[in-house]
């Protein structure tokens, strides 16, 4: 089978969801098939040296020549959104124009973010015929509404349906990432039988509990192993609302125990970094996001973590990261729409708290709660390393991933 992949970002890129596309990746290599990647130049998460360096680089190949990896020049990513909204823009054209100019591919895998995505592999599909299956994090423009971008019936809520239901329609099969976004999707007229549910994994071999004393990156950033963290890694956006965090840094300024820290990366880092400084805040520290194979020390740094969103925006997602925090046997405060995947499977599997979005005395009070407990820290954690390691394991999505791809790709050759 020949796999053809388009991205945004590609390593040595740091994003949050990068592990899955590489335990993907090395899954469809162990399994003999191969794959040609069209990339831009690299700008998230990396030095300016090593940018310099993947500008010289146009094609690189790996696993035996099994993966193919061509770049093409694309400006630096920024913090303006004018700016950001053209380079989105930019490489879906040169992602489409790679798309139909590229050899012949047996099954295109996309994600939906950005969503325009499938707008770009639907056209892929009608001119080169090869078939794609979807991948959903989200519902668009449902996304939009609960963010606060634009309001249901607007013009640009109605031109993001109708790209949604072009994509829906167009796909060969849709994985969702919980059973609600499938129930949504049902909702809206997607067949049943066209969607299929697949978490987000972890390795658990790999993303397992560091003793604290272990942890190197308490010396790397000179971080005391006597206080009890709160963490939260991941993006940097607007629908992380990683606000509370700050917010629960200042409710909790008087206390020398507990201490606050961030990992991560996004449009709403500098803005952080100045309400920290500007609030005087000496029990919270903003850290770069970390290397994926880093994983286990950042989450095992926390006594407990953070997953988060504004209100609307978690319904039916089921965040990869809370997995990967359960590896680490690690309890969750989850700030996440109480309907959603993630807090029935919290409440249910006893491995954290879950509050109401946005809710700054909610947030407070399971940090004190964690802090003062010790006993249930403790159960908290013992049942999160358990469910990562029946319920999320990498072999069972990335094998479910491929039996799906493998289908769609046999079908073409019929």
């Amino acid at each position: 089978m020949r796999v053809l992949f388009l991205e945004s970002y590609f390593k040595p890129e740091k994003t949050s969801g990068a592990h899955l596309a590489q335990d993907l990746r090395d899954a469809l290599v162990d399994a003999g098939h191969t794959m040609q990647i069209f990339a831009p130049t690299p700008c998230r998460g990396i030095s300016d040296e090593v940018r310099r360096e993947y500008k010289k680089k146009r094609k690189e190949t790996e696993c035996g020549g099994a993966v193919s990896i061509y770049r093409y020049p694309m400006f630096k990513e920024g913090r303006n959104s004018l700016l950001r909204a053209a380079r989105y823009s930019l490489i879906e054209a040169a992602l489409l124009w790679h798309g139909l100019t590229c050899k012949s591919a047996d099954i295109l895998p996309m994600g939906s973010t950005p969503p325009i995505n499938g707008l770009m592999t639907t056209l892929i599909k009608k001119i080169r015929k090869i078939p794609f299956v979807y991948t959903v994090q989200d519902l668009f423009p449902d996304s939009l509404v609960s963010t606060g971008m634009t309001r249901r019936g607007s013009i640009l809520w109605k031109i993001g349906d109708w790209v949604s239901n072009l994509t829906y329609k167009n796909a060969e099969h849709i994985i969702v990432i919980s059973e609600s976004l499938k129930e949504s999707l049902v909702e809206r007229g997607v067949p049943a039988e066209k969607v299929s549910v697949v978490y987000n994994w972890i390795d658990t071999e790999k993303t397992k509990p560091i003793e604290r004393e272990n942890n190197t990156l308490f010396d790397e950033y000179g971080l005391s192993r006597d206080k009890f963290y709160i963490t939260y890694a991941g993006n940097l956006g607007n629908s992380q609302n990683v606000d509370l965090v700050v917010d629960c840094a200042e409710a909790f300024k008087d206390n020398a125990d507990i201490f606050f820290v961030i990992f991560g990366e996004g449009s709403e880092k500098q803005r952080l970094e100045k309400r920290i400084i500007e609030s005087g805040l000496e029990n919270i520290k903003m850290l770069p996001m970390q290397n994926q194979d880093r994983v286990s020390e950042v989450y095992s740094l926390g006594d407990a973590s953070f997953v988060m969103c504004k209100k609307g925006v978690g319904g039916g997602a089921f965040p990869s990261k809370a997995a990967s925090i359960m590896a680490t046997a690690t309890p969750i405060i989850a700030s996440f729409d109480l309907g959603s995947d993630l807090c029935k499977i919290i409440a249910s599997e006893k491995v954290g708290l879950c509050i109401e979005p946005e809710n700054t005395n909610e947030a407070s009070e399971a940090v004190k709660k964690l802090y003062s407990d010790k006993l249930l820290r403790e159960e908290l954690s013992a049942n999160a390393r358990k469910l990562a390691e029946t319920k999320f394991s990498r072999a069972a999505g990335v094998s479910k991933r491929i039996e799906i791809y493998e289908k769609f790709a046999l079908k073409r050759e019929k």
